[in-house]
């Protein structure tokens, strides 16, 4: 079977099919998940609080993201179906533009096949410079967890109409110029499915409600190993007696036939 790439996803959502993602941060996990049915592996800058340990994702170093990446890769390409991989740029990794492409270039040579940044419209040059070069983009928008300290700790954003409307704006002009994928975290599911049903490009949610077109966990915490605050979002897949192969297919299967997310793991505005 061909691998997933940009397209397949574009074309998911062009049919309304969901699409799945889940963090993954080795090569045994991400086969797994891989022939598990996920179509997006992210290699996710949450490496720093899951296996390193940090309170959050600051800590982590390009360098970190690289090494994940390839660890991932390999792993992937073992699967029947190789899922497409997605890699964090970490914290201030893209301050100038000319940091942002050396580090997208590190870890797009390390096995990535699409980079993901934090932020909204600011990140115009770096996104249509990234395009010209052939490397695809996520942005997420929404909670970013590298901007905590300037949000005021982990919170919902865009419950404010004014505030909608420019992520709105801000999706929009992402897509402009050039982003092939949008990821939305912790934001109403109201305003999550007006921003899928504007752009044409692939929205993944996180605690975004049931209309994006994909959704994304943390393996940790859909797995139940989350040691600290279990987010509204989570719901553990590791239950009544699956292993972790069948707790990721059924996490897929959940997201496609719209049984996840459920109203409860949402937020309104």
């Amino acid at each position: 079977m061909n691998p997933i790439s940009i397209r397949t996803l574009q074309a998911m959502k062009d049919r309304g099919e969901k699409f799945t993602s889940l963090t993954a941060y080795d090569a045994t996990y991400a086969q797994l998940a891989a022939e598990a049915g996920v179509e997006v592996l992210l290699v996710g800058d949450s490496l720093g609080n899951v296996v390193q340990g940090h309170d959050s994702t600051l800590p982590v170093s390009t360098d970190d993201m690289a090494y994940h990446t390839a660890a991932v890769a390999r792993g992937n390409r073992r699967a029947e179906r190789p899922a497409l991989v997605m890699t964090d740029l970490p914290f201030m990794a893209y301050g100038t533009l000319e940091q942002g492409l050396e580090n997208a270039r590190k870890v797009m040579q390390a096995g990535a096949h699409m980079v993901k940044v934090e932020g909204d419209d600011w990140l115009i040059p770096l996104v249509e410079s990234l395009g010209r070069q052939g490397v695809p983009v996520c942005v997420h928008l929404g909670l970013t967890p590298q901007s905590v300290n300037k949000l005021g700790g982990y919170r919902v954003q865009g419950k404010e109409q004014d505030k909608a409307d420019a992520m709105v704006a801000h999706c929009q002009a992402l897509e402009a110029a050039g982003a092939d994928v949008l990821l939305l975290e912790c934001v109403p599911s109201s305003l999550a499915a007006r921003i899928t049903a504007t752009v044409g490009i692939p929205v993944i949610g996180i605690g975004a409600g049931a209309d994006t077109d994909g959704q994304v966990l943390v393996m940790h915490d859909m797995l139940g190993l989350n040691t600290g605050h279990t987010p509204k979002f989570v719901k553990n897949f590791l239950t009544g007696g699956r292993n972790v192969q069948q707790a990721f297919a059924a996490y897929t299967e959940e997201v496609k036939n719209g049984q996840f997310p459920a109203a409860e793991h949402g937020f309104s505005a």
